[in-house]
């Protein structure tokens, strides 16, 4: 029986006709390194799985298909690339029919039967089975397919981003026991582990800068990268190709990780052209489909870009869209506005990646540039964009400034600081605990005591902060000093049973 593609957003495909795209025709410029290509199946043994359950497999541990494009210092020069049909066949085996025969492929998997789609498998690309590295340690950008998709559906963005030296590493988007999704809020969930593994497995990589790592994600995979962003810090910069993130923020809202405190990185969201008013009327889709977007409006704390593709309709923010999907009449522009709106997606995915993942000032100025600026007409693409308003400065920011200068001279940083930032509290507990944490480690001792008698000034009527200056002394064999602040703390609270006490053993 063939496969089915459950259609997560039911627009999409509507009355079609052939496609007549190439991996030429996008003309692609890619960068100086050569891509290399891995492909290989992970284990995650912290979940179960069930593999071709229409046959009653037994759960195993859950496999994880991974994908990985990455730059290249060989010199290809009697080497084969890699075909499009190479990348099918990684499809194949992600939907778990690995032994299909190859004949199968087209109209299987989604996909027409014709003789342009033939043609597209033989097309070769620009990337190289195995190869070795590139020497140096380059950014890392985590690919999360769009609903039940394959790791390889971007290859050709994939291939572009790792030519300009770029780590991309993806797997594909399966449910949360079989391949197929039972619920969408769980697969959310499902697929934002699954892009934690990637982490952990690209982190072994010697060529990976783990300091430098972006998400990008099309349509469902651009909802499972913000709860991704939302759990993991080590994630700085996030771009949604048409990701569900826009059309339905209530399944991110219903995760137990929601926490737009936690959305402070870069983020640009690529977002396919308006659906006309017939097919939204056809499909009783709400007019807030094409208008709203909830999560942008309520980001505040990171530099956001929209961007609309006018030419370009959801299925082809993937390069196997592109090239294999069926056109709709009634709403599809033509190939070649297809193909040359495919290509400013994936100009402004590289730009956005060079600009806060390599910190290029050239790529934040095109992005933040008008598309006139850009030398884009502004027929194709229509472009809005907000700077991060000023986070307020906590108490942990003031933290991480006192031990940049080994805690001396507390009260002079906290008066800068707080002239700057009125709003700025620090917790008498917080101080105490710090406090103490340094004491205790003796190597630290002397930066506890500078921590306690800032607490003190802030806090002078503590007999809590005395008293716990006091075990410090205690601890590190001063006993004068430990008596003379217990007896301070008896003063402030003579019901201090603790400081009663110790005085005793003390005297």
């Amino acid at each position: 029986m063939k496969s089915a593609l459950l259609l997560f957003l039911s627009f999409i495909l509507l009355q079609t006709t052939q496609s007549q795209t190439s991996l030429q025709g996008l003309q692609l410029k890619n960068g100086k390194y050569t891509v290399g290509f891995k492909h290989y199946t992970a284990t995650d043994s912290t979940r179960m799985y069930i593999s071709k359950p229409d046959i009653n497999a037994s759960a195993t541990f859950r496999p994880i298909p991974i994908s990985i494009w990455y730059p290249s210092d060989s010199t290809i020069e009697n080497e084969q690339s890699l075909s499009v049909l190479n990348y099918m066949e990684v499809l194949k085996e992600e939907e778990e029919w690995e032994h299909l025969p190859n004949y199968f492929l087209l109209d299987w998997f989604y996909y027409k039967n014709t003789s342009e789609n033939q043609a597209h498998l033989k097309e070769g690309t620009t990337a190289f089975k195995d190869i070795p590295y590139a020497k140096g340690a380059f950014p890392v950008i985590i690919y999360a397919p769009s609903f039940q998709a394959s790791s390889i559906e971007n290859f050709a963005l994939c291939e572009l981003l790792a030519s300009h030296g770029y780590i991309v590493i993806s797997s594909p988007s399966r449910g949360t026991v079989s391949k197929q999704f039972q619920k969408l809020e769980r697969g959310i969930e499902t697929q934002a582990r699954d892009l934690e593994f990637l982490i952990k497995e690209i982190a072994h990589y010697p060529i990976s800068d783990m300091n430098h790592v972006g998400t990008m994600g099309f349509s469902f995979g651009g909802l499972s990268n913000v709860l991704l962003q939302m759990r993991n810090t080590v994630i700085k910069a996030n771009m949604s190709l048409d990701g569900t993130i826009r059309y339905r923020h209530d399944l991110l809202k219903s995760t137990p990780f929601y926490d737009m405190t936690k959305a402070t990185i870069p983020f640009m969201h690529l977002a396919q052209k308006e659906i006309p008013t017939a097919i939204m009327k056809e499909q009783n889709i709400p007019d807030s489909l094409n208008t709203h977007f909830t999560f942008y409006d309520e980001l505040t704390e990171s530099d956001a870009y929209k961007i609309r593709l006018h030419h370009l309709s959801h299925s082809y923010f993937s390069t196997l869209g592109v090239l294999f999907q069926e056109r709709d009449l009634k709403q599809d522009k033509s190939d070649s506005e297809i193909m040359a709106s495919y290509k400013i997606a994936t100009i402004y995915s590289l730009q956005f990646f060079n600009a806060y993942l390599k910190n290029n000032k050239t790529s934040l100025k095109f992005i933040t540039n008008s598309a006139q600026e850009n030398h884009i007409s502004e027929e194709l693409i229509t472009i809005d964009s907000k700077k991060a308003q000023k986070p307020l400065y906590t108490f942990f920011d003031f933290l991480a400034s006192a031990k940049h200068q080994e805690y001396k001279n507390m009260s002079s940083l906290y008066s800068n600081v707080k002239n700057k930032h009125p709003e700025l509290e620090i917790p008498e507990g917080n101080l105490n605990t710090l406090g103490l944490q340094l004491i205790f480690d003796r190597s630290k001792a002397a930066k506890g005591i500078a921590v306690f008698e800032f607490a003190i000034t802030l806090y002078p009527t503590s007999a809590n902060l005395y008293d716990s200056l006091a075990e410090g002394y205690l601890y590190l064999g001063d006993i004068e000093n430990a008596k003379k602040n217990f007896k301070e703390s008896l003063i402030l609270n003579p019901e201090n049973q603790n400081a009663i006490s110790r005085l005793q053993q003390l005297e």
